[in-house]
């Protein structure tokens, strides 16, 4: 699948893709507790009937709550906050290289779960190409193709496994337009809105385009499961946050950061990406697999080969380092963004998979998904983030972590989450 890239002002962005979808959902058995006095034979119980309702055309089912989906909670009075981290996978799908199935075992052998923001164009056959009807562009258009049964099928099953695995599915949108004549930065309120229904649409209905009207369903309900996005190269942000927000969407990350905790950015939680140390230079780079790329080799993505062990290293240690400065700092969250690409050698996919295993497994740290996070946000309260927002990047408190978060925190209103469960009448 061809991708393409554009360097923004500042720093140098991205958004390419690969393609992949997810398996399946499983019942679980509940054990039954014990019982006083002599034991006695219990008649055996079916397992608890699992939820299953299947959506349309039957490419996705609603079935119950996500599992492996953590509860939020909200800090106590003088804790010191975990270190959050992002890895984030723009364009998500399984090809040939199949680095999604690779990076979910990745996950699970370091108790980390990701977030993959699907491209639309995806779960649409080449020979239904003319179901997309771009913004801006003529129908069929994409700048980054579309996808054969193999590739769909391939990817469904990564999707499926994935969100049973507790990782969030977001989106990548389809056509993938960077830059003038007719790019994402160029698209109004409206356009974005439709770019996301068509989105949604492709995944709601990949079996009807396809004819694999037997395979197994998505087991999420996407317009639900559907809660922040990462934008084409990063841009035409502004449009897509008002419709985002009008859409119910809760988080945007098309951003450039300093590390800093997050706060909201018209009405979404702005989790983007962040600029961390650079080794060897004296400018900092965004943590994002292409731009590491873009800044050592140019628009080469096979670059000398003899630099492409000390390029990955490049990009490794300037992950590291800047974990390490919010870690022992102000615990601001670390937000990753990556492609599954081989660029030089695949030096970047060593990069983040040695980065994974170097930070996800440490003490207080917790590799979450965008939704996580987001939760975790939510169910804090107001005055204690204001406090963490007011370090600065890398700043640990002065008198102490719990001196600085003493102030007993207010109680969560009703239905957020954190807040205590309410009492059956």
């Amino acid at each position: 699948m061809a991708a393409t890239h554009r360097i923004a002002a500042g720093a140098v962005v991205a958004a390419v893709c690969a393609a992949s979808l997810a398996g399946c959902a499983t019942g679980t058995d509940e054990a039954d507790g014990g019982a006083a006095g002599p034991l006695k034979a219990k008649p055996a119980q079916a397992p608890p009937k699992r939820v299953f309702r299947l959506i349309g055309d039957g490419s996705t089912a609603y079935t119950g709550a996500q599992p492996h989906l953590p509860g939020a909670q909200r800090l106590k009075p003088g804790e010191k906050p975990p270190q959050f981290v992002v890895f984030s996978w723009d364009g998500a799908g399984e090809d040939s290289q199949k680095l999604f199935s690779h990076f979910r075992a990745v996950a699970r052998a370091n108790h980390a779960t990701m977030t993959y923001f699907l491209s639309g164009v995806y779960m649409l056959p080449e020979n239904k190409r003319a179901e997309y009807k771009p913004p801006q562009h003529s129908p069929g258009r994409s700048d980054i193709g579309f996808n054969d049964e193999q590739g769909i099928a391939d990817t469904v099953k990564q999707l499926r496994l994935a969100w049973l695995e507790g990782n969030e599915i977001g989106t990548h949108f389809n056509g993938h337009f960077c830059g003038s004549g007719g790019g994402v930065g160029q698209w109004s309120v409206e356009e974005w809105k439709d770019e996301i229904a068509q989105a949604k649409k492709f995944v709601k209905s990949w079996k009807t385009n396809t004819g694999m009207s037997k395979a197994s369903p998505l087991p999420f309900d996407y317009d639900k499961e559907l809660i922040g996005a990462r934008t084409p190269c990063l841009e035409g942000q502004k449009n897509f946050m008002t419709a985002a927000r009008e859409l119910g969407f809760r988080y945007d990350t098309s951003g450039v950061n300093e590390q800093l905790w997050p706060k909201k950015k018209q009405g979404l939680w702005d989790l983007s990406m962040q600029l961390v140390p650079f080794p060897g230079h004296s400018y900092e780079q965004l943590t994002m697999d292409y731009n590491f790329m873009v800044n050592q080799s140019g628009t080469q993505t096979q670059g000398d080969p003899a630099k492409r062990e000390f390029w990955g290293d490049q990009m490794r240690e300037g992950l590291l380092k800047g974990f390490h400065r919010a870690y022992d700092g102000n615990r601001a969250p670390l937000i990753i963004g990556n492609h599954f690409e081989s660029w030089n050698g695949g030096t970047y996919m060593r990069a983040v998979e040695e980065t994974v295993e170097q930070v996800c497994n440490k003490p207080d740290v917790r590799c979450v998904s965008f939704r996580q996070l987001a939760d975790w946000l939510d169910a804090q309260d107001p005055n204690t983030l204001e406090k963490l927002r007011a370090l600065g990047v890398g700043e640990a408190p002065k008198q102490g972590w719990p001196a600085f978060l003493s102030g007993r925190p207010a109680p969560a209103p009703k239905g957020v989450p954190g807040a205590p469960a309410a009492k059956k009448q």
